[in-house]
């Protein structure tokens, strides 16, 4: 914008406001999300810390802490983030393509080494045990899948077989491609496992009567049904304990 000096008729040019936007160096050395790393171990940071060290730098708006802890917050923490579509991400300002794809991958191993077992031989003691194994697969989609758990005799899980994706009902269920698997592999225990994309477990009656067909097709077949559990965000329901076969 121009202003006029009347008592010379000369224009000039109006000062410019410069905004000056803090970047990390302005933080002190010591509470730098990487040097805190090296020194007090990973476990010492806060998700935002953890965010900007894997987008390791801000944008023209907003430096690296103040963009990791606002798209924390929109997405509502790491959950909402793994949960995020790549291009969801993608068109965040400050994100683009090449740190939505670093933090994308940074999620994946994150949930795929909370699902890994160094002991393959993972035995179900509990429905906690059973849940737990599948939660981190099932409880961000945003779609229904069931998966089966073949168990040995001692209720180890010997396989995890992902059988159904889209909506699992009697009308598409046959209990002869639940059961298949445990009869290839001579194994006598099942678990079905499914997830309810809304989050809330509570079973339909859709899920109380497909399991119990599925029990009484275990019966004829020598194969027991231990469980059906729902995966919710975060809770999961045990059919076992609501429907007691």
């Amino acid at each position: 914008m121009l202003s006029t000096k009347l008592e010379t008729g000369i224009l000039t040019p109006a000062p410019v406001r410069i905004e000056y936007h803090a970047t990390v160096h302005d933080i002190p050395l010591d509470d730098r999300p990487r040097e805190r790393l090296q020194k007090h171990g990973a476990e010492s940071l806060s998700n935002a810390d953890l965010v900007a060290i894997i987008l390791r730098n801000g944008s023209q708006r907003e430096n690296v802490m103040e963009l990791a802890s606002k798209i924390l917050v929109k997405y509502g923490g790491l959950s909402g983030l793994i949960s995020a579509s790549f291009h969801e991400l993608c068109n965040e300002y400050g994100l683009g393509t090449a740190k939505a794809a670093q933090l994308k991958a940074a999620l994946e191993m994150g949930k795929r080494l909370s699902i890994e077992r160094l002991d393959k031989k993972y035995q179900i003691r509990s429905a906690d045990d059973a849940a737990n194994l599948v939660r981190m697969q099932l409880m961000y989609l945003d779609h229904e899948e069931m998966h089966i758990l073949i168990l040995d005799t001692k209720n180890q899980v010997v396989e995890n077989v992902k059988r159904y994706k889209g909506t699992i009902n009697s009308s598409v269920l046959r209990a002869s491609e639940v059961f298949r698997p445990a009869i290839v592999r001579n194994c006598p225990n099942v678990i079905v496992c499914h997830n309810h994309p809304s989050g809330d477990p509570t079973p339909s009656p859709e899920d109380i009567e497909v399991t119990k067909q599925l029990v009484e097709a275990g019966k004829l077949l020598d194969i027991e049904l231990l469980d059906h559990i729902v995966i919710g965000n975060p809770r999961y329901v045990s059919l076992k304990e609501r429907i007691n076969w």
